[in-house]
């Protein structure tokens, strides 16, 4: 069985836990809070009982440090005093193959007096273990929400933050989840919580504020420096952003977004759209539209999402504890690659000079390697 993250809480509260749940997805966030639910199912949550028998009939293991043998272990206590006990597994991917088919005949058979909830990023399906998992648990999906699910969750988290946000404001947040992730958009409502007074709505200006304040800066100034070719802006960008913790694979997928926006915006102008309406996809002002769009052209587009793809492919396998040089690497490339279209065009050829016109050469230009240098 498979519920999305926002379907769980309707779940419990009409069937109650069950004995076996995989929270997988790439939002942290959502398992949390999926993870959250279950546990004040199973266990209560808050008050004196936080510390008391809670403490007794729950048990914290993660896939890389602990064995099958300790999550059969715990899973076959009986509870204290309560009517279940939780086990969470954490890092349920990085669990060893021969771990997860020892794990097998427990799948077929759980106990029926324990949750045993294992939650992962991702789990590999050619593994006989997650085919069993898959297949004997409810799965909980905590991918990225649909976009109408989007604004309500943020709503929500607003709330639970302690702001309110009019409608720019969140439609500027959802941009953020969008490029991000919702673990992201967490750190900005409580930024906008600190920030906003209370009382007062917060507006797509606080919003705006807040993201300047970043330590890191934003995937729109990593694409405008290629654009520009300036490597020093580049290389600066990436390393704040490697410093305050942001994963390469989160950069890479955000640089692809905003690849995909500058795309859509160029389509935009060329099929009869107008600047306003390719200003609101890159959060620009549409005079600078079509400057910004002339930096990126559709050869250098292309090239790009070949290189995203590749560099993806690095990023996951041998190269991944090499991120910081694997992304340096494709930004200094991409930044060779950039083209300004908008840039001052060689002068149409004139005719041959008459009789007695002088040309002086300090004006003419040449054309070597089909790149026009000024002499």
């Amino acid at each position: 069985m498979a519920v999305k993250a926002y379907e769980l809480a309707g779940l419990l509260q009409k069937s109650g836990a069950g004995p076996l749940y995989v929270l997988m997805g790439e939002e942290d966030c959502l398992r949390e809070h999926a993870l959250a639910l279950i546990q004040q199912t199973v266990v209560g949550g808050g008050g004196d009982d936080a510390n008391g028998l809670a403490a007794f009939n729950e048990d914290l293991l993660y896939g890389d440090e602990h064995t099958a043998g300790d999550i059969v272990l715990r899973a076959q206590e009986a509870p204290v005093f309560a009517a279940r006990r939780l086990v969470v597994v954490k890092n349920a991917e990085k669990l060893p193959a021969r771990e997860g088919e020892t794990l097998l005949p427990y799948l077929k058979n759980p106990s029926e007096t324990t949750t045993v909830v294992f939650s992962a990023h991702k789990l590999d399906g050619r593994l006989k273990f997650t085919q069993a998992l898959l297949k004997a648990a409810t799965v909980v999906e905590c991918g990225p929400l649909p976009e109408a699910r989007l604004t309500t969750w943020i709503t929500e988290e607003g709330k639970r933050c302690g702001v309110r946000l009019d409608e720019d404001a969140t439609q500027l947040v959802k941009e953020i989840a969008e490029a991000s992730s919702m673990t992201m958009v967490q750190r900005e409502l409580e930024k906008l919580a600190a920030y906003v007074p209370p009382g007062r709505i917060a507006g797509s200006a606080d919003v705006e504020a807040l993201r300047g304040m970043s330590p890191g800066a934003s995937v729109f100034d990593l694409a405008s420096a290629i654009g520009a070719r300036d490597r020093g802006r580049i290389l600066h960008i990436l390393a704040r952003n490697l410093e305050v913790g942001e994963a390469p694979l989160r950069i890479l997928g955000s640089l692809a977004w905003q690849y995909r926006q500058i795309w859509k915006a160029k389509d935009a102008l060329q099929t009869g759209g107008t600047e306003s309406e390719a200003a609101r996809l890159l959060r620009l002002p549409p005079f600078k539209v079509r400057a910004f769009l002339g930096q990126f052209s559709e050869s250098h587009l292309g090239n790009a999402f070949r290189k995203f793809l590749e560099t993806d492919g690095k990023l996951k396998g041998g190269s991944a504890s090499a991120g910081g040089r694997v992304l340096e690497r494709m930004l200094l490339e991409l930044c060779l690659e950039a083209v300004d279209l908008l840039a001052p065009q060689r002068p149409p050829v004139r005719p041959a000079a008459q009789a007695g016109e002088k040309r002086s050469i300090s004006n003419v230009r040449t054309i070597r390697s089909g790149r026009p240098s000024t002499r």
